[in-house]
């Protein structure tokens, strides 16, 4: 939650006029319970995702995540019908199992870093390719999975992004 990239990610949401919503996943700083493996962390983004919809009833909703936090968040957030776009930031597309992402028609914005150690950049250019559209694909060069020395590029991506399309959104 006070990750440095979940908090640029959750500025640049804000500042495009978003509610935002950060939490921490089970058993990750001072929340309860212990790591599942991302099972138990869907539960995780679901109860996160119903409590935006009722704090603001009928917004269409981003969802982002990222590093395990994409790849848990943006397997929930393309199954529910709320979430009309996700963004993935340092996709782990070398050590997790993405596949679900090929069946996701929503707009889907992928940030990664050129020198990003858990999906390099030939495998998420490779895996990118085989998303369906609409997608969007930003290389951040020179920046590692933690996109250090480069979190403005992380932010401008996505409000460049979110610009492009309509506004009302909420985000998490």
């Amino acid at each position: 939650m006070h990750n440095k990239v979940v908090y640029q990610a959750a500025k640049a949401l804000h500042e495009q006029g978003a509610p935002v919503l950060r939490f921490n996943f089970r058993g990750a700083g001072l929340s309860e319970g212990k790591h599942d493996k991302g099972q138990g962390e869907q539960g995780d983004v679901r109860a996160a995702i119903d409590y935006l919809a009722q704090e603001f009833p009928g917004r269409p909703m981003v969802l982002g995540g990222f590093s395990f936090g994409s790849s848990v968040g943006l397997r929930v957030g393309c199954a529910d019908a709320r979430v009309v776009q996700v963004i993935g930031l340092g996709l782990p597309v070398d050590t997790t199992d993405l596949s679900y992402l090929q069946a996701c028609g929503k707009p889907k914005l992928i940030v990664q870093g050129a020198n990003d150690q858990y999906g390099t950049r030939a495998s998420i250019e490779k895996f990118f390719a085989a998303l369906p559209e609409p997608k969007k694909l930003v290389i951040v060069e020179d920046a590692d999975h933690f996109f250090f020395g480069h979190l403005d590029q992380v932010g401008a991506a996505i409000q460049s992004w979110i610009g492009d399309v309509p506004p009302g959104r909420a985000g998490l």
